[in-house]
C-alpha cells in the first residue's frame, strides 16, 4: 500500500551555491558530503552533484526541470516576495492571482529548477 511522498531528487552543478541560495529563501540546508537536503515537514528536496552521479545522461540534460514546479505555501506571498527582493533574490514573476485559487510567484534556483511560492486567495 502506498504510504506517502517522501522526496524529489535534483542534479546540481554546484552544491555550495545551491545551499546558499536555499538559505536565502529561508530554508536550513542539510549539507552532507555529496548531497544537500532541504526539508519542509516530511518532504525533502535532495540535490546531488551532477558530476558525481552514475547517471550522467540525465544529470546533464538541459533545460533542468522542464515542466516541473515545486510548490511551497507561505503565510503571506506578498510579504515573502518583498523579503526575497530585499535580499537580492530575483523572481521570474511578480505575485499574481490565478483562477485555481492561489496568489503566486516563481523563483528559479541556480540550476533553473522552478519554485512556486504561493498563498491561498482569501475570499
Amino acid at each position: 500500500m502506498i504510504k506517502r511522498f517522501n522526496s524529489n531528487l535534483f542534479y546540481a552543478s554546484d552544491l555550495e551555491k545551491t545551499a546558499r541560495f536555499y538559505e536565502q529563501l529561508g530554508f536550513t540546508p542539510e549539507k552532507l558530503e555529496e548531497v544537500v537536503r532541504i526539508k519542509l515537514g516530511d518532504f525533502t528536496l535532495a540535490f546531488v552533484d551532477k558530476d558525481k552521479t552514475p547517471i550522467q545522461k540525465e544529470a546533464n540534460a538541459e533545460p533542468k526541470g522542464l515542466g516541473f514546479f515545486v510548490y511551497v505555501e507561505v503565510e503571506d506571498v506578498d510579504i515573502y516576495f518583498q523579503s526575497l527582493k530585499q535580499k537580492g533574490v530575483h523572481a521570474s514573476s511578480e505575485p499574481r492571482d490565478w483562477p485555481w485559487g492561489k496568489r503566486e510567484f516563481v523563483v528559479k534556483d541556480p540550476d533553473g529548477y522552478k519554485l512556486v511560492f504561493y498563498s491561498p486567495i482569501k475570499k
